[in-house]
């Protein structure tokens, strides 16, 4: 069985399968099954989703990390939005970058579609000049499925 070993800081956010954690201090994890994880910087707060590829992110993020009850809408609302912004976009490359992350996110492979969204969203961010909405990266599969693996994240 892989585990994932994670060192967060006083003050970090953590979504678990739905549930949000925020750590009043220093602490190592382990986590030692599968679940429905992101941390840090990589979870978007609803008031920071204010652009269309930022909408996508936080609606690819609730298909990914929401309760049960949260994730199939926040795939249909994914679903919306992504036909939205294809349509609107000149960029057959972001185009195809929303397809895959759609089909990623059908398939219930969320995270790899989080980090298309991402990419999206970098790249709308260049093109409108906005500031980053964040400056972490989510980790590769590789990073966050290897067996034991320690990542630090937080506040600098």
């Amino acid at each position: 069985m892989s585990t994932l070993v994670l060192e967060l800081r006083q003050g970090d956010m953590m979504v678990v399968n739905g549930a949000p954690i925020r750590f009043r201090n220093r602490a190592r994890i382990e986590l030692t099954a599968k679940a429905r994880f992101l941390f840090g910087k990589q979870i978007m707060a609803p008031e920071a989703a204010t652009t269309p590829a930022r909408r996508i992110y936080f609606a690819l993020q609730t298909a990914y990390i929401g309760t049960e009850d949260e994730r199939a809408g926040g795939l249909q609302v994914a679903r919306a939005l992504i036909g939205d912004f294809q349509q609107a976009t000149t960029s057959a490359l972001v185009r195809e970058m929303l397809r895959q992350a759609l089909v990623c996110a059908e398939a219930d492979d969320c995270y790899q579609a989080l980090k298309l969204a991402r990419r999206v969203m970098r790249h709308e961010e260049e093109v409108l000049g906005l500031p980053p909405v964040a400056a972490t990266r989510l980790p590769s599969r590789a990073e966050a499925e290897a067996s034991p693996m320690t990542l630090t994240f937080g506040l600098p």
